[in-house]
């Protein structure tokens, strides 16, 4: 079984998380980190990632030095959700010929929102005879993947229809601040208008799923509301007072015909009692499946980035989505 060298990018929660993961698993070699917090920077990764070991790989901040001391197999990509402003990185990891796994939410369907940057960065991994993938739980799998998988068994289908509801309580903090916890609704509002408070990917996955079942849609919404504290509710992180916002209602919709077609909802916010995560597929035959706790944000998206690992080194050239990748599994290695 091949050991395959991996260099993680971005060693926030999620890419502490990750790796996690890749040092406790047998297939995965770390060769090398990069992160750009000067707090970071020249300390042993295990110690960042909070393991209770030293990996003996130093955090380096200068991205292209530690690609060309390390030559790794693929590259863990975690610094951000917009594709537009990691163009740049991921210029530089495509020139060092590694493959990459992204959680940019944007590069996980780009084709429908980031045309031009699709094709550029399809061009650039064709060049270096690498593959580029992004995902993770959402989008990447529960909210797309996932309902177009279910879809298999059907005949026909009229509507999709996904529901994920979190208690926010249970997620990293960057989790909390992105659905607004503890803002005033004026707050909140200002937020949602320049983007930064919300939910990135449900465009992405409704486009996703559309394609998938070779739906023309006439246009997709996505729309966030603010949910209030009726009562004080607190995480680890932050404590919310009644009144003010302790999360996020995000629904977003794809009209196909003039009519709503494929419907995601997500409810994240402190305190909320029922957490599950839900797909009802309405067509020949009905398909209903629900997961009762709902999957683990967090933990979910590290291993899902692992996961995906094998699959992204095996797959031909260029960018790639979790519609054309082959179906991951969890993999250790031996």
């Amino acid at each position: 079984m091949p050991s395959f060298r991996v260099l993680h990018f971005g060693l926030g929660p999620i890419g502490a998380s990750i790796v996690k993961q890749t040092a406790a698993r047998p297939a995965f070699k770390i060769v090398g980190a990069v992160d750009v917090d000067p707090a970071k920077v020249g300390r042993d990764l295990g110690d960042v990632a909070g393991l209770s070991k030293r990996l003996n790989i130093r955090v380096q901040g200068d991205a292209a030095k530690a690609l060309k001391a390390a030559k790794p197999d693929v590259v863990i990509h975690c610094t951000g959700s917009s594709i537009k402003k990691v163009m740049p990185q991921l210029e530089m990891i495509l020139k060092a010929k590694a493959a990459v796994v992204s959680t940019t939410e944007e590069l996980s369907y780009p084709e429908y929102t980031h045309i031009k940057q699709a094709k550029q960065i399809h061009a650039w991994a064709r060049k270096a005879k690498v593959a580029v993938l992004g995902t993770g739980v959402n989008p990447g799998f529960a909210m797309d993947a996932l309902p177009i998988m279910l879809t298999a068994v059907c005949e026909r289908v009229d509507r999709v229809s996904v529901n994920r509801i979190q208690d926010a309580r249970m997620r990293r903090l960057p989790f909390q601040q992105k659905i607004g916890a503890g803002l005033t609704t004026e707050q909140f509002q200002k937020k949602v208008e320049d983007g930064s408070v919300r939910h990135v990917g449900f465009t992405e996955s409704i486009a996703m799923i559309a394609d998938a079942l070779g739906w023309t849609l006439d246009r997709i919404s996505d729309e966030v509301q603010a949910r209030l504290a009726t009562v004080t509710v607190a995480s680890e992180f932050l404590a919310v007072d009644p009144g003010y916002v302790c999360g996020i209602v995000q629904d977003g919709v794809g009209y196909r015909k003039g009519q709503p077609a494929i419907r995601l909802h997500m409810e994240a916010y402190l305190g909320a009692p029922d957490s599950y995560d839900s797909v009802e597929i309405e067509g020949s035959p009905n398909v209903t499946m629900k997961i009762p706790g709902g999957i683990q944000g967090d933990l979910a998206t590290a291993s899902m980035v692992v996961n995906a690992i094998p699959h992204v080194l095996a797959a031909s050239p260029g960018l790639h989505t979790m519609r054309d990748i082959a179906l991951p599994s969890f993999f250790a290695g031996r």
